[in-house]
């Protein structure tokens, strides 16, 4: 069963998009099978419930179940190789 992985920002369009998109990419190119979803945050806690991952793109002082993952790295790509292998970590066995 592949992995669930929640990517939130703002509005759940453009930002999320382009880094839910860049991690699938990079997740199938280490052969990591996840299903990865971009939502906005005001649908974040309805997406999360059965999530494996959450990478955040906006601040938030709530506190999770699961793994967060800084989705500004796989933006800028400034400390992206850090943040994939954390996530990968947290979600191979899945």
């Amino acid at each position: 069963m592949a992995a669930k992985v929640i990517v939130a920002c703002g509005s759940g369009v453009a930002t999320s998009q382009t880094v839910a998109s860049k991690i699938s990419r990079l997740l199938k190119q280490r052969g990591v099978e996840a299903d990865v979803e971009a939502v906005d945050i005001k649908a974040l806690k309805h997406a999360i419930k059965d999530a494996d991952a959450y990478v955040s793109i906006v601040k938030s002082d709530e506190e999770f179940t699961i793994p967060v993952f800084n989705g500004v790295a796989f933006l800028t790509g400034m400390g992206q190789d850090a943040e994939l292998d954390a996530l990968v970590a947290a979600i191979k066995d899945k």
